[in-house]
């Protein structure tokens, strides 16, 4: 089926799990060799079929190291799954600053000084090396950073995926989401779930809750973590959308209002790349009397994503290949926390299988 020429905003650890992930199922062809992947073939795409052709980063470390090399680079710290993750032949390349970087953060990201290097064209860079797809992986809170990206990937005429919780695709009066739809550019978004984290568990556990006749009182999920997404996240005004991205991901199951805490809640910075989630949630069972649950989940956070990452870049380049743009619905429900449209998780899973068959246009 050919290449899908990958490029990305922020090489951090989730970054780092998506390159160490294409080389480790390098050799997967069938979905009962491997564990972990949700798709091992996808309309005829496999993982191995990702080339990683561009990287920004405002990181001084990593910036002129092929990408390869700069998954490695502090402060990230994502398991070494497959270490011996060969050379791309692209060079991290300086991108813009903007809000990507909070004050607080400038040291820990080693940020280059504008005085120094001057951040490169983004739009023409894509152009320039053929990408097919831009995926926006910066930092929680980045507002600013996010739409400088967006843009250039409509400037270059390169898809989109936006893994941050900022909604750029989801909303459908952005003018973002407008133009993807106009210029017939495929994207998907927003803010990328896990394989099996905290808010999946707790949107289906809350749709089990409701198709059992029990109605939920209050819930709430604390998340603690070492990574530099945690070490972010302490400043709460970068958390404004995040927390309405996890919130409206688990309310939207019922159709009653839910008292409902859900967000980051402290940076331990001695857990490096494990997170742990804590959920709660308190019902009225048979007989109005109550039933509680307490639920904790332990695991490895950038890999978590990664491997539904993969599935998003390839409904992309289906879209891609069928000329298909805007908003890619089915994908989107199933692999993000605040996509345009919330489903039922097994619906949303029926539908992709459906849009990969070509039964389904978005």
């Amino acid at each position: 089926m050919g290449e899908i020429r990958v490029a990305i905003a922020g090489l951090g650890n989730c970054a780092s799990a998506l390159v160490q992930g294409v080389h480790y199922y390098r050799d997967a062809k069938t979905d009962e060799e491997v564990p972990g992947l949700m798709h091992v073939d996808f309309g005829g795409y496999f993982p191995k079929d990702l080339k990683f052709v561009a990287a920004f980063e405002v990181n001084k470390r990593k910036i002129g190291l092929d990408i390869a090399d700069a998954i490695w680079i502090e402060p990230n710290c994502c398991w070494r799954f497959a270490p011996d993750v060969p050379k791309t032949g692209a060079k991290v390349l300086p991108g813009p600053i903007a809000d990507g970087v909070a004050p607080h953060m400038r040291d820990s990201f080693f940020t280059y000084d504008p005085q120094e290097i001057e951040p490169v064209d983004v739009a023409e860079e894509l152009k320039r090396v053929k990408a097919d797809v831009l995926i926006n992986y910066l930092p929680v809170g980045s507002d600013e950073g996010s739409r400088l990206y967006a843009q250039a990937a409509l400037d270059a005429g390169v898809a989109f995926i936006n893994a941050i919780p900022e909604f750029i695709v989801s909303d459908p009066n952005s003018p973002y989401a407008k133009e993807f739809e106009k210029r017939g550019i495929p994207c998907a978004g927003d803010d990328i779930k896990s394989q099996l984290g905290a808010t999946i568990l707790h949107r289906v556990l809350t749709q089990l809750y409701d198709k059992r006749g029990l109605i939920l009182e209050n819930t709430y999920q604390l998340n603690i973590g070492g990574n530099t997404d945690f070490e972010n996240m302490q400043v709460e005004d970068r958390l404004k959308t995040k927390r309405v991205s996890k919130t409206e991901a688990v309310t939207s199951c019922v159709d009653y209002e839910l008292p409902t805490k859900i967000g980051p809640s402290d940076y331990v910075p001695f857990l490096g790349d494990n997170k742990v989630c804590y959920i709660t949630m308190r019902a009225r069972a048979f007989g109005d009397l109550p039933l509680d649950l307490t639920l904790k989940l332990s695991v490895q956070d950038s890999p978590n994503s990664a491997g539904v990452i993969i599935d998003v870049v390839r409904a992309i380049k289906i879209a891609l290949d069928r000329g298909i743009g805007g908003e890619l619905s089915s994908i989107s429900s199933y692999s993000f926390k605040h996509p345009r449209y919330q489903i039922d998780e097994f619906e949303a899973r029926k539908r992709v299988d459906e849009f990969i068959e070509g039964k389904r246009e978005r």
